[in-house]
């Protein structure tokens, strides 16, 4: 028998529903919801293949991010372009900051450094609050540095305080790292927020002043606050931080632990500030090339192999072997962060953050919202914060010139929404989870709620600004 024949109801209902060509037309006829569409099923597919199948996040990471370039309409012949633009454009800036980083960290903790560390800052701060300590350092370390490098550099002195007092990892570093994100998504001299004051032709200096009123709250609420109900997340750091605890005789001095550990944070720093006062010529050269995080961090290395390996009775081979070890731990990591960067490249360039934009652009909402909003919605679907805020921007200009909205709060209403719920298609995403060692539902429990707290106080903290300023 046939189907019409067993079931002619069915058959009659899958004939007109689905047979038809005019419903394919229908479903998805519209171009921005058949982007979101696609966007959305290639995120759910990615945590799929990493949480059901089991597979290797890089490998799913690559499989997602051709079959969505395809699905999105880049050309064949350059989808593959665009996967290895994304992992080239991320690593290739970033490959020598981690492993180097990894090396620091590695001598850090072996030297006996980071145990040196982490009882200087207990016996200023208490067990109790040490949080606090770290969120502060986060905030200084955070305004001059870009966040993937000021990340690298900062896990050592969490995890220090972690494995010496046996404290909640997630809630001894979220807090530390909101400050990171927030000077990141809020704060000049960070590039989405400079490129936005030159952009919507804001003041630096209010924008800068703006900026630090509403990062504070935004810290303490996404960090030490929130970081409370996260206590009983069970997190097993990378084991490359760790070392058997050292007697007190055998730790360096506090000064050498700190300088060392913190070194390429005051080189950068230092390198910033006589820059921007140097006139051009050959300093002015030379300290650009200082101040480069690569050349920063290879200084630093040849520094502490001396301050804090040789100096400590290890001979060169010793030190060398740390520096191969911090390597293979550290190796993974660095192909699944080249992974979220060609599904986010893929995603940038397939104009999926414009189609959003635009789309948002004809409604009829209080600009310093939409512009949050638009930012936001940008964020989630591509990943990158700083294509979210520059994309943003150029959508929302006309807006924001016909309803003479501030500038300067503009600025920080962008960079909010910018920083808006990161996920599996965010590179930071990826470093927090592998960093500690988490599940993905753990990391979005704790990182992504972080980031949509720091966005959501960001927008609440600029609506009351606009009504004062």
């Amino acid at each position: 028998m046939t189907l019409p024949q067993i079931c002619p109801g069915f058959a009659l209902s899958i004939d007109r529903v689905i047979l038809k060509p005019d419903n394919f037309i229908k479903f998805g006829d519209n171009p921005n919801q058949m982007t979101l569409i696609i966007v959305t099923a290639s995120i759910l597919c990615l945590v799929l293949l990493i949480t059901w199948l089991r597979l290797n996040p890089f490998i799913a990471f690559l499989i997602v991010s051709i079959v969505c370039g395809l699905l999105l309409g880049i050309p064949v012949k350059s989808v593959t372009g665009s996967v290895q633009k994304g992992m080239g454009d991320l690593i290739g800036g970033l490959l020598p900051v981690i492993i180097f980083g990894a090396m620091l960290g590695k001598l850090v903790a072996e030297s006996g450094a980071a145990q040196k560390i982490a009882s200087v800052m207990v016996s200023l701060f208490g067990t109790k609050y040490v949080q606090w300590g770290l969120v502060f350092t986060g905030f200084i370390v955070g305004i001059p540095l870009f966040y993937n490098v000021a990340f690298v550099l900062v896990v050592p002195l969490i995890f220090s305080v972690v494995y010496k007092y046996k404290l909640p990892a997630v809630f001894i570093g979220l807090p530390m790292l909101s400050a990171l994100s927030v000077t990141h998504g809020f704060l000049p001299p960070h590039p989405a927020p400079s490129a936005l004051v030159l952009q919507f032709n804001a003041n630096m200096g209010l924008t800068l002043l703006y900026g630090v009123s509403l990062a504070i709250p935004a810290i303490v609420l996404a960090g030490p606050v929130y970081s409370r109900s996260l206590r009983q997340i069970n997190a097993m750091p990378l084991k490359i931080f760790q070392s058997e605890e050292l007697p007190e005789d055998k730790l360096p001095g506090a000064v050498n632990a700190f300088l060392s550990a913190l070194l390429p944070v005051i080189m950068l720093s230092a390198t910033a500030v006589y820059s921007a006062f140097v006139p051009e010529g050959i300093w002015k050269d030379i300290t650009v090339f200082l101040s480069e995080p690569t050349v920063v961090m290879l200084i630093t290395l040849l520094i502490t192999t001396c301050t804090l390996g040789l100096r400590s009775g290890r001979d060169i081979n010793r030190v060398m072997e740390i520096y191969l070890a911090a390597v293979k731990d550290i190796a993974m990591v660095v192909l699944i962060i080249a992974g979220s960067g060609a599904l986010k490249q893929v995603l940038t360039d397939s104009g999926v953050g414009q189609q959003i934009g635009t789309a948002l652009n004809g409604l009829q909402i209080e600009p310093l919202v939409l512009g949050w909003l638009i930012a936001a919605l940008i964020r989630v679907s591509v990943g990158s914060a700083t294509v979210a805020g520059l994309t943003a921007a150029g959508i929302i200009l006309p807006v924001m010139q016909q309803t003479h909205t501030n500038p300067n709060l503009m600025v920080l209403s962008i960079g909010a929404g910018s920083l808006m719920f990161s996920h599996v298609n965010d590179p930071g995403f990826w470093m927090f989870k592998e960093y500690f060692n988490l599940t993905i539902k753990q990391t979005i429990r704790s990182w992504s709620i972080m980031e949509t707290i720091v966005a959501v106080t960001g927008l609440i903290g600029v609506l009351l600004l606009n009504m004062v300023v």
